[in-house]
């Protein structure tokens, strides 16, 4: 599926709220949300077996990189603004 289209109109709101980069970063952060929402979902049924509080390693990894995505953009998105 091509993320242009699939959410073609949320893209065009944000874009012309905030202009294009900083709405297409706005976007992947939509993304990125939903994604950590379903892997943490996914996460209380898979859990650790050394700790069964914590999800399985692979689930804490897949969180991990997917927050440390979004604290890029994030990051990217307040530099692009200060410009």
């Amino acid at each position: 599926m091509d993320i242009f289209r699939e959410r073609q109109e949320e893209l065009e709101r944000l874009e012309f709220q905030m202009g294009p980069a900083r709405g297409k970063l706005a976007l992947a952060l939509d993304v990125l949300t939903d994604a950590l929402v379903l892997v943490g979902q996914h996460g209380v049924y898979c859990t650790s077996v050394r700790n069964p509080t914590k999800p399985a390693m692979d689930i804490q990894m897949v969180l991990a990189g997917l927050v440390g995505a979004k604290d890029l953009i994030q990051s990217a998105m307040s530099e692009i603004k200060r410009t």
